[in-house]
């Protein structure tokens, strides 16, 4: 069997790790639900998560080159599903394929700013995402609070 060697520096050990200071403070956990159907038809356009990534990419590139802070996070792929009522009595239910964009405001790097600002910077990011991927709502909750982004109907 052949011998591997790692070239670089050696893995950290157990005893390496400390607590970054400046790092610790309270949890500011985010989410912004983005649906990647357009519209409300099942016919609509289904846009991939990569859409959604490329979309928050350039919003972090643009803060950042304007020397303003970002958020960082994690989009994954997801289904929202729901039910509701129909005038005859009868329930409809449906899906629909959603991106979820995650993180943290990390003490580290975000710790100095209110949260009236990480909440301006989600609803900033929110709307470019509802923009891009054709949303009339965008469904946000940072720490212990949620809420909904809605356009409504166009020039209204």
């Amino acid at each position: 069997m052949p011998e591997f060697t790692r070239s670089g520096p050696a893995a950290p050990k157990p005893g390496d790790y400390a607590v970054v200071p400046g790092s610790q403070g309270a949890r500011r956990d985010f989410r912004i639900t983005v649906g990647l159907r357009e519209g409300w038809d099942a016919e609509g356009r289904v846009f991939d998560v990569s859409e959604a990534v490329r979309t928050a990419r350039a919003w972090m590139r643009r803060r950042v080159e304007a020397g303003q802070p970002a958020l960082s996070g994690m989009f994954t792929r997801a289904e929202v599903t729901y039910a509701w009522p129909r005038e005859d009595g009868t329930v409809g239910s449906d899906r629909e394929p959603v991106a979820l964009f995650t993180g943290e405001a990390v003490h580290a790097y975000l710790g100095h700013l209110p949260d009236e600002a990480i909440e301006a910077m989600l609803n900033e990011l929110a709307v470019e995402l509802g923009a891009a991927l054709g949303q009339e709502r965008i469904y946000v909750a940072f720490c212990d609070r949620t809420w909904i982004l809605d356009a409504g109907e166009p020039g209204r």
